[in-house]
């Protein structure tokens, strides 16, 4: 029979193990007022000032509706015929036409720059918030990324995606106040996530703030520096099969997705 010392020994160990994981992430708000303690310690320990922890992090409480949102992903699971006549049409065709005539400065100075084809970008532009139109700002970024950083699904992930939107804070490119977006926590009329926030927005109309919301310079350059970082190559194709093709893949893992805004691009430029 097992000794009575070896049980207790794994009974500690057991213990010790389970409230390692309540700290790590959690199912429920349970336990959810502790791990955000230990996060804000991680947070400091990873360079961001105690003064934009207390401020971005205070009151911050778990949202139950956010696990239900991205338990609920439907418009992925589409074939791409759907996908694409539920989300292009020529109303929104028309639309980016319009916003390439408007911003036709901006956008020689963004393809001059960063080398990608003001198609690509205001397909992207489009695709993702109809130009700013569908941005309610009807969720906190901070509130949503602390919920998902918390629940175990995906912690590591939106973890970083938290710190990331506490730097931002930190930096002064927004307010906690200011940081309202989508129930994933993205930023901004082109859906930036925090990380490549930080890695590729670009204060391009020279105001010092990096403004995804409402500056349509800073948008414009911010998608296409994305591109250009993850390797997009100038005056190729970007058809399925192109080195490019691959680089909007980095956009959006969905297949789906990914289509739509080849395709829409080519026919922005009369492909």
């Amino acid at each position: 029979m097992r000794s009575l010392l070896a049980t207790t020994l794994a009974l500690m160990f057991l213990g010790a193990a389970s409230t390692a994981h309540a700290q790590t992430c959690g199912e429920g708000a349970g336990g959810f007022g502790r791990w955000l303690e230990s996060f804000k310690k991680r947070a400091t320990a990873e360079g961001v000032s105690r003064r934009a922890i207390a401020s971005a992090l205070s009151g911050v409480t778990y949202d139950p509706r956010i696990i239900r949102l991205d338990r609920n992903q439907r418009s992925f699971k589409l074939s791409f015929e759907q996908f694409y006549a539920r989300r292009v049409g020529t109303a929104l065709i028309s639309r980016a036409r319009a916003r390439l005539k408007t911003h036709r400065a901006t956008f020689d100075r963004v393809e001059r720059q960063f080398g990608v084809p003001r198609e690509i970008v205001v397909s992207i532009w489009g695709l993702e918030t109809n130009f700013g139109a569908d941005t309610s700002g009807k969720y906190s970024i901070i509130r949503s990324l602390a919920t998902l950083a918390y629940d175990c699904r995906r912690s590591g992930f939106f973890t970083g995606q938290l710190i990331d939107a506490v730097r931002i804070v930190d930096q002064g490119h927004m307010s906690p106040a200011e940081m309202r977006g989508g129930w994933a926590g993205e930023i901004g009329q082109t859906q930036f996530l925090p990380t490549p926030y930080v890695r590729y927005a670009v204060d391009f109309d020279g105001d010092g703030r990096k403004d995804l919301i409402r500056s349509v310079p800073d948008i414009l350059a911010s998608t296409a520096n994305f591109l250009k970082g993850h390797g997009w190559q100038p005056g190729q194709p970007w058809g399925p099969g192109t080195h490019n093709y691959n680089v909007i893949r980095d956009w959006n893992r969905a297949q789906v997705y990914q289509r739509t805004i080849a395709i829409m691009a080519s026919k922005l430029a009369g492909h």
